[in-house]
Formats: C-alpha cells, sequence, structure tokens
C-alpha cells in the first residue's frame, strides 16, 4: 500500500494460504471495503491455474477461483453480488455470481472474443450495469446490462492499439480515462453513461456529510 502523502510502501498482503501470489494484477473494492484482485502470473491456455482472491474488510481471504486462464481485469456489478474477470488466456470475461455469505455458484462465461492482439485487459462497470471492457488491439468496448454492444472507443493512430486498462473521472463520472500500454499516454474519452460508483467515493461522501 503507498501512501501518497508520506511516499512510504507497506505490505498489505504478501502471501495467501501459505504461498507466494503468482503475480498479481488487478483489483476492485466492494461498497463494503472489501478487496477483490486478480492473480495472473504466466497463467493462460496451458497453464489455467489464475486465480481470484478476495481480502475482505475484517482481514480475512477467500480464494473465488484458481483455474482462470491469465486472470485479468476484475469488477463488480452495482450491487456487489456478481464479479466480472477477465480471462485473457481464452478472450473471455467470466461472471462470478456471489451468494449471501459471499460463496461464488454457478460462474458462467460472459462475452467471448476474438481477433485483436491478446483478449481483454482492464474492465469496469459503469452506472447502469454496463461493462467496459479493454480488447488489446481492437479497443474499448461497452457492453449494456444484457452483455449486448453498444459502444466501441478506439484511435486511428496505429500507436495506440494497446488501451489497457480504464477508469472513469471527472466530475459527473462521464469521462473515461484510458491508458496506452505501450507508450504510457492518458487518452480521454466521454461516454452517455457514468461510471459506477466506487467505493473511494462513497467513503469521501460520507466524511464530508
Amino acid at each position: 500500500m503507498l501512501d501518497a502523502k508520506t511516499a512510504r510502501l507497506d505490505v498489505v498482503l504478501g502471501t495467501v494460504y501459505s504461498e507466494s501470489f503468482k503475480g498479481l494484477n488487478d483489483l476492485h473494492f466492494a461498497m463494503n471495503g472489501d478487496l477483490y484482485f486478480t492473480d495472473q502470473g504466466q497463467t493462460g491456455c496451458i497453464d489455467p491455474t489464475g486465480r481470484v482472491f478476495r481480502l475482505r474488510a475484517n482481514g480475512a481471504v477467500d480464494r473465488l477461483a484458481n483455474n482462470v486462464p491469465g486472470a485479468n481485469g476484475i469488477t463488480l456489478n452495482g450491487n456487489d453480488r456478481q464479479v466480472y474477470v477477465a480471462a485473457t488466456g481464452v478472450q473471455q470475461i467470466w461472471r462470478l455470481p456471489l451468494m449471501t455469505d459471499g460463496s461464488v455458484t454457478k460462474s458462467r462465461v460472459a462475452l467471448r472474443f476474438s481477433g485483436g492482439i491478446a483478449g481483454p485487459d482492464g474492465i469496469e462497470m459503469d452506472a447502469q450495469d454496463g461493462l467496459l471492457v479493454c480488447h488489446l488491439g481492437v479497443g474499448v468496448y461497452r457492453f449494456d446490462n444484457r452483455m449486448l454492444p453498444m459502444h466501441l472507443i478506439y484511435s486511428d493512430n496505429p500507436k495506440h492499439v494497446n488501451l489497457a486498462n480504464i477508469a472513469f473521472g471527472g466530475p459527473d463520472r462521464r469521462t473515461l480515462h484510458i491508458v496506452q500500454a505501450m507508450t504510457g499516454e492518458i487518452l480521454v474519452a466521454r461516454l452517455p453513461v457514468a461510471g459506477k460508483e466506487l467505493y473511494a467515493h462513497r467513503q469521501l461522501s460520507l466524511e464530508e456529510k
């Protein structure tokens, strides 16, 4: 964990179940402060052992999946009952429904991709439970809450082929910030739907009140 004020870096979780991580990739906070994150390492088609974990606000750790080929981007829907994970190694987005006790039930493939240069990378939800997916080599797709394609954001610049990660920002949360992995540039696009309200923003609003 990085303290932005002091630049101090502290380890929050160094191992899990007495094992080292393969290579942590992405994270997302639920509304209650639980942290969901992926452990990708070098996993993929021939090593489908990427993992998904949850670090609860009380310090407990849960392993939600251990068979994801290239566990990459991760997000939750608006009520934190559906976990979405990018399985980059097989060009898919997986949906992991959560029971009331936090366990996973009846997981499914939510989306399948083809083309591009790698597969889905960073993902995020919007305020209407639409899913935005960075598809490397193509652009950023927006799917509605039925997983139907609605928008495609892309750049005509040939240097901008690796749109790898995204985050909503701006006063109305309708400005999408897009990381171009190869050059380190941050691109922006305006969207018709605001991004999902995040945990940090909710905490700040409570403190301001």
